[in-house]
């Protein structure tokens, strides 16, 4: 029998992971009709409260859940390559343990992979994320398809079923990788589902803003050289620009119009060609910065446990 393996990162989901437990369960019972069998894998990422006790549980319930529990948390992205090292279905998704992405997704894109699809996606067609989340989103995701991928959907997806095939690039990946996009990069063209993601009910997000923002530049400066060439661009601009203020300065001297007034101009001229330095040293750290997380020799994730 040919067997799928969900990874499903947890990080402080004890009120919804026996409701998603159950649905999973739903879900198994409607593949075996398929003949195909369902492993499921949980990665505790350092949750603070019952999620390691509900995930205890689940595995004494059925004997085809593993659970690793991580030493401390690590973030989503991690968490779930390190799932991924335990996958041994012929192929696999990741699923969020929120439910805002229904479990049912599965079924569909199984059907999709036994008809052939190496790779299928699930698109949202509407969020019921709050208005800030909404607008952040939009923004994002233009920027996304402006300087990464133009191809990239528009409302981007998290669901994704892949086959064993393309597990090596996913284990081999680099430290600072955003998921959803490498697979995208790595040319398998997609199918596509569509559905409405759901409004979160159990707990609060711990998708906070500060993380998002972190992961828009792990994507923005991970995949794409356009940062560092408009920094070059914009530098050009500017030297010309001054070079042809320094011109107009000579040219007022020679014919003795120079005088201390325009002293306003002047700071206000350094001032903004300082901070214009400081952004574009910053854009430069950051992508020194992500050579250094790829280069230095420490792990990813550490397992604490494995159940």
């Amino acid at each position: 029998m040919q067997k799928i393996s969900v990874i499903v990162p947890v990080y402080y989901n004890e009120g919804s992971l026996p409701l998603l437990f159950d649905r999973l369960r739903g879900v198994r019972d409607r593949l075996l009709e398929r003949k195909m069998g369902l492993e499921l894998i949980f990665v505790d990422d350092g949750s603070g409260d019952g999620s390691l006790t509900e995930l205890v549980k689940i595995k004494q319930q059925w004997e085809g859940v593993k659970v690793i529990k991580l030493t401390r948390n690590f973030g989503a992205v991690k968490a779930s390559k390190v799932g991924s090292q335990f996958v041994t279905g012929d192929c696999f998704t990741i699923l969020a343990a929120d439910l805002q992405d229904p479990p049912e997704l599965i079924i569909e894109m199984v059907e999709r992979w036994q008809a052939g699809a190496k790779y299928v996606i699930c698109c949202r067609n509407g969020r019921g994320d709050p208005v800030v989340s909404r607008i952040f989103a939009y923004i994002y995701y233009r920027l996304l398809r402006m300087l990464v991928s133009k191809d990239f959907p528009y409302g981007g997806y998290d669901v994704a079923l892949m086959d064993r095939a393309m597990l090596p690039y996913i284990q081999q990946s680099g430290k600072t990788i955003h998921t959803p996009l490498f697979l995208y990069w790595l040319g398998f063209r997609p199918e596509i589902l569509y559905y409405n993601r759901q409004k979160r009910i159990h707990g609060s997000s711990r998708w906070t803003f500060s993380k998002k923002y972190i992961s828009s530049l792990d994507v923005l400066l991970g995949f794409s050289v356009t940062p560092i060439r408009l920094i070059s661009l914009v530098g050009v601009m500017v030297s010309l620009a001054s070079f042809g203020y320094g011109i107009s300065v000579i040219i007022g001297a020679i014919l003795g119009r120079t005088g201390v007034r325009g002293f306003a101009a002047l700071a206000t001229l350094i001032c903004f060609l300082l901070g214009l330095v400081i952004i574009m040293l910053g854009v430069i750290g950051e992508y020194l910065w992500r050579v250094f997380e790829e280069v230095n020799k420490r792990p990813e994730a550490v397992v604490e446990k494995i159940y």
